[in-house]
C-alpha cells in the first residue's frame, strides 16, 4: 500500500458514493488492488466518513456539494472525481482532494479495466489523491483549482468532440454504403502519428496544401446541416497549417 504522507496509515478502506459508470468503474478497479470497498445508501450518509480512510463522491457534479454536505466530517479524506469542479464543492470537510480519470468509462466493467491500464489521473488536494492513483498502477498529475475548466474543455474536446466527428464519418460513410472501419483505422493511425510527432508535423490534407478547389468540392458535397461544422474545423486546421482560408470559405 502507499502511504498519504508520513505520518498516516496507508488507504486500506474506501466508501464509494454513487454506483453509475464512474462509482462501478472505481469500485471494481480499487477492490481488484485490495482495498476494502463500501457502497454508500445514498438515503443515509451522515456516517460515511466514519469508518474508511476514504470517501470517493462519484456522482453527477452537480450534486457534488449537496452529497459533501450531507456527510458528517469524520477521519477520512472526502473526495470527488469531476474534472471540473473545484476543492471547495467538498466542504465542510478539512482533508479533501479530487481524483479524475483522463479516460472514458463506458460502463463498470471496462471502466475498471481502463482504470487500471496505465490511466493518467489529475489531482488536486490531499495527498491521498496521488495514493490512489499509485495503488491503480496509473500516472498522476497536478491541476489546479483555477486550471479546472480549461483542463476539462481540453478532455471534452479529446473525447466529446471526437465523437461527434465520428458520427459525421458514419453519416457521410453511411450515404456511400461503405463501411466505415476503414476510417477508423485511419483516425488510430492519425492519433498515433500526433502522439509521437505532435499535432502540427502530423497534419496532412488539402488545406495543409492549400488546395481550395478540393475544398470547394467537399462543400458542395456536403448536406447543408454538414457544411457549419466542416468550416468551423477547416478554420481550426487552418490555423494549425499556418494558412489563411479564402473569403468565399468563410
Amino acid at each position: 500500500m502507499v502511504d498519504r504522507d508520513a505520518t498516516s496509515k496507508p488507504l486500506t478502506s474506501v466508501r464509494i458514493v454513487g454506483t453509475g459508470r464512474s462509482g462501478g468503474s472505481f469500485a471494481g478497479a480499487l477492490a481488484s488492488v485490495g482495498l476494502d470497498v463500501k457502497v454508500a445508501d445514498r438515503h443515509d450518509l451522515s456516517t460515511a466518513a466514519s469508518d474508511v480512510d476514504l470517501v470517493m463522491i462519484c456522482t453527477p457534479d452537480d450534486v457534488i456539494s449537496e452529497v459533501a454536505r450531507s456527510i458528517d466530517p469524520g477521519p477520512a479524506v472526502v473526495a470527488h472525481c469531476s474534472g471540473s469542479r473545484r476543492l471547495d464543492v467538498l466542504a465542510p470537510h478539512g482533508r479533501r482532494c479530487s481524483v479524475h480519470p483522463l479516460m472514458s468509462l463506458p460502463n463498470p466493467t471496462i471502466g475498471a479495466a481502463r482504470l487500471l491500464d496505465g490511466c493518467r489521473f489529475a489531482v488536486a488536494g490531499d495527498p491521498a489523491g496521488p495514493a490512489v492513483v499509485s495503488l491503480l498502477g496509473g500516472i498522476a498529475f497536478g491541476v489546479a483549482d483555477d486550471d479546472r475548466a480549461t483542463y476539462h474543455a481540453a478532455a471534452s474536446v479529446a473525447a466529446n468532440h471526437l465523437v461527434a466527428l465520428c458520427s459525421e464519418v458514419e453519416a457521410l460513410a453511411g450515404r456511400l454504403d461503405i463501411d466505415p472501419a476503414g476510417f477508423w483505422r485511419m483516425m488510430q493511425t492519425t492519433l498515433t502519428d500526433v502522439a509521437e510527432r505532435g499535432a502540427t508535423a502530423a497534419l496532412t490534407g488539402p488545406i495543409a496544401r492549400g488546395d481550395w478547389v478540393t475544398v470547394r468540392a467537399h462543400l458542395d458535397a456536403l448536406e447543408k446541416d454538414q457544411r457549419e461544422p466542416y468550416i468551423a474545423l477547416a478554420r481550426v486546421v487552418a490555423r494549425v497549417a499556418g494558412r489563411v482560408l479564402p473569403s468565399d470559405l468563410t
